[in-house]
């Protein structure tokens, strides 16, 4: 298989089936290439890139960074060592990077509002569910509502009816979010001065 300089080519080292199952089902934007250790590396693989080498350390065992092939450059390539637990998370990290990168050979520059909200929502949902969070919904949402209801508001200088336009809501479902949100409304009128 030839691969594209645009596709995420990802090494990873692990004998665990669930870790490998895991990276190749959730990172389908990129090439993942598999082996146990480096010694079992195909010859091919010695001179391909990787935009980033994942290596499971095993506890006890004290490979580390010499786990990682010679023939990878560390200034150009992500490097994640961690035991199983670290390497489910960078999965997701991984599947992120990938998107970057397929963004940018497509001619974007970032990740897309849908790629940055699942991230960063993510997160916030895992904390709060290993706390005692509840209700989550209407919290994230009225999160997400204030900033982009406020933003609206400063692009058309505080007409609320343009701002309703804009946003596809009923004008008089704007002012209620308005005031449900506790926007704060401020008028960018000019004052006219009086000359005597």
């Amino acid at each position: 298989m030839s691969l594209t300089p645009s596709m995420f080519n990802i090494l990873l080292l692990s004998g665990d089936p669930d870790i490998q199952s895991q990276f190749k089902h959730t990172i389908k934007d990129a090439s993942v290439t598999v082996a146990k250790h480096a010694a079992t590396l195909p010859k091919d693989v010695t001179n391909r890139t990787f935009d980033a080498v994942i290596v499971e350390s095993k506890p006890g065992s004290a490979a580390g960074a010499s786990a990682i092939p010679a023939h990878i450059d560390l200034t150009q390539t992500v490097v994640i060592i961690g035991s199983r637990a670290v390497l489910k998370r960078a999965s997701k990290f991984m599947q992120v990077m990938a998107r970057q990168k397929a963004a940018e050979a497509n001619g974007n520059d970032t990740l897309s509002l849908e790629d940055y909200l699942e991230w960063k929502m993510g997160e916030f949902v895992k904390g709060m569910r290993n706390g005692s969070g509840r209700n989550l919904h209407p919290m994230l949402i009225s999160a997400i509502e204030r900033p982009l209801i406020t933003r609206a508001l400063q692009e058309t200088n505080g007409n609320q009816i343009q701002a309703a336009e804009l946003l596809g809501l009923n004008r008089n479902t704007l002012r209620k979010k308005i005031h449900d949100l506790h926007i704060p409304m401020k008028r960018n009128r000019t004052a006219k001065t009086r000359e005597v």
